[in-house]
Order: C-alpha cells, then structure tokens, then sequence
C-alpha cells in the first residue's frame, strides 16, 4: 500500500469568537489542519479524524522532517480508509501545541505586551473542540461528513458530534473509548497533573515569562501515562525483568532495569516537544467528558435526546487487554444506542497491546475498519 507522501499542514483563521461550555470565550483563532484525497463532486465522502491528547492534525503522510502521520498505517491509498474514496481532515484542536491557537500564543488581551495565554487560556471542553471543528468542516464547504472518526480522546469527540450536531454526520465510528472517565481514570490524570504544576519551573502555569520548561513535571506525567497505555502481559513480553547493565549495581538512583529505561526515554522525548499548559487542559477535557451527567446519568437518555441521533450509524471497537478504556465501557455504548435502536456494529478485538492497540497495524483491526469504510463508500456513492 502506498504512502501519501509529503503533507503540507494549513491553517484557517476563524475572527468569530467561540462560546465555551464554561461560560468563557475564546476570541478569534487558529486551527491547524491536513486534508488527504480529494472531495467529489456531491461533497458527501469527507471524513473528519478526531486527534486524542499527544497527536495532532498530521494524521497520516510524511511532514518535511520526513515523521510519519500518528495514523499513517491506517489512512492512505488502499488502507482502511482510503484516500483515493475519501477526503479526510485531521484537525488540532484549540488549546493544543501543534499549530492551533493554545496557550503558547499571544493573548489578545495583553498584544501590546506579547504576553502569551500561559495558565490564562480558558479550559476548554470536548465538545467545545467539536464545535470549533464545525466551523473548519463549514468553511471547507461540507455540509455533512460521511463520518467521524475517532480513538481514545478522539472517540470521545466522535460520539460528542452525533450528540451536538447529529445532522451534520452519517456514521460515527468511535475506537478504544469510553463515556467517561472512571475515578481510577481521573486519578492517574490528576497525579500527572499534579506533577507538573509542582515542578519548580512551573510557575503557575506562565513558565514561559520565566524562560524555562517544566519538564522534570512532564517527563514524570508521560510516564504515568505510558504505563496506562500497555497492557501488562505485553509489557512482560517487551521488557520482562531485563537489566540494563550485566549485574545490579544497588543503588536507588541508578536505572537498573530496561523498562526504568524505556519510561525515561519515553519522559524526555515527551518533555522536548509537548506544552504542559496543553497537557493540563488536555487531560481536564477528558476528565469533563459525560454526556449522561446531564440526562439523570443515563447514557441511553442522552443518545435519545436528540432524535435526529437515531439516524446515524455507528461503529464501535475495543480491545480486550485495554484496562484504561476496557470493552466494557465501550459495551455500555453500544447498550445505550441498541436501548435507542440506534444502528451499531460493534467489535472487540483480541489484541495484547493495550490502549496502544488503536493505534497499531492488526490484521483484525484493520479488517473491521476496512469493512466499515467499504460500506460508507458504497453508500456514498449509491
């Protein structure tokens, strides 16, 4: 199968500020975004990728220092969704650091100074993104999208469009997600979090003033995060109790096993090219994602809310050793859309990856996702 090859990121200016969820508003922005294919005739084949908390808009290609899109194995010519049916949108979300307005810009309020939001930028919700991601697919000139496609974070934002903006969407198709947070979930968010704005360099959020990163705080928040992204027999497999040097060396300082190795090479990359601003508004968007907190909690009363959600269709897929976003909470989905008799495929794949795994080529995976497209393209073009 073919690469896309080199993808040349663009960005849209939007002057109209954005209502937030929390009252606040965020003034006029920037979205960065990537389009692969071609849009027919009709404008009906589009299909927007929904980014979960490290990615971005470069979903799939090369960028011109040659780094493959985080879901290159998945979108491109003759892959499961195909560029040659479909024209598909990766979008940055607002509040993150690839390209989109966030906290590393400058805060209109303060231009004349060149101060930069920092901890000022407003908190901003899942479905905040989701609107925002409306007016670049409006401005693109699509009325409605062939589907949205989403993992982990990025399912969340799938499911929050046919909640928002039913009618702007034929298929969702949401992976390796969940409803909501659990606790055991929002605990691990917030003792990365709390890693972060405790570094020193930190300094309430305005590090950038200070001419510093915190990043002995983010290295120790990708670790966290890292270790809830495998699954255990896979990381047993991978490292096991594997010394780093030929004997032990009986220190408590020292990296004495390849898996301290790995998460600490993990921590610095990270640290190198993440903001931490956008990693504390990033995880808080997951934490505040529940549809059903609004309709008495039930998540069946939430999908039947807005009736022209009934007409959608929807795929969803899990993994069976994903204990952060496990099948069932996916099955708790796929309940609330079959109690509304909403039409839903649903598959769960035996993989030994972890959460990791929505992410990764597997021959079954790929094969229900192929499938799914296969059908969307022939409706499309039926």
């Amino acid at each position: 199968m073919a690469c896309l090859g080199l993808v040349t990121p663009q960005q849209m200016h939007f002057s109209e500020p954005l209502p937030l969820k929390s009252g606040a508003v965020l003034p006029a922005y920037d979205l960065a975004f990537e389009t692969y294919g071609t849009l027919n005739a009709e404008r009906s084949n589009a299909v927007l990728v929904c980014h979960a908390l490290n990615a971005s808009h470069h979903v799939a290609g090369a960028d011109a220092a040659g780094r493959r899109g985080w879901w290159d194995n998945l979108v491109g010519p003759g892959k499961p969704l195909d560029t040659d049916r479909f024209f598909v949108i990766g979008v940055n979300n607002p509040g993150s650091c690839f390209g989109s307005t966030g906290p590393m810009h400058v805060n209109p309020a303060h231009a004349d100074e060149g101060r930069v939001w920092g901890a000022d930028f407003p908190v901003m919700t899942v479905e905040d993104w989701v609107d925002a991601q409306v007016r670049l697919v409006q401005a693109l000139g699509i009325t409605q999208l062939a589907a949205v496609l989403g993992g982990s974070l990025g399912g969340m934002q799938a499911l929050a469009w046919t909640l928002r903006h039913p009618s702007r969407l034929r298929h969702c198709i949401a992976v390796a997600t969940a409803p909501n947070l659990s606790a055991q979930n929002i605990a691990f968010n917030e003792v990365a979090r709390r890693a972060i704005v405790t570094d020193p360099d930190f300094h309430g959020g305005h590090f950038y003033e200070h001419g510093v990163v915190p990043k002995r705080g983010l290295r120790v928040a990708r670790m966290i995060g890292h270790i809830t992204y495998l699954a255990e027999d896979a990381m047993d497999a991978k490292f096991g109790r594997a010394l780093r040097e030929a004997e032990l060396s009986y220190s408590t300082q020292a990296i004495e096993f390849q898996i301290e190795s790995y998460l600490r090479h993990q921590g610095d990359k990270f640290s190198d090219y993440f903001d931490a601003n956008t990693y504390l508004l990033i995880t808080r968007a997951l934490d505040y994602f529940d549809p059903a907190r609004e309709h008495g909690d039930d998540l069946a009363r939430a999908f039947a809310h807005e009736p022209a959600t009934r007409d959608k269709q929807f795929l969803i897929v899990s993994f069976t050793t994903d204990w952060r976003f496990s099948p069932a909470r996916s099955r708790e989905i796929v309940k609330a859309l079959v109690d509304n008799r909403i039409a839903v495929s649903y598959a769960e794949i035996a993989a030994p990856h972890g959460h990791d795994a929505f992410l990764l080529e597997d021959p079954r995976y790929h094969g229900v996702m192929r499938a799914y497209f296969d059908r969307i393209a022939a409706q499309t073009s039926s």
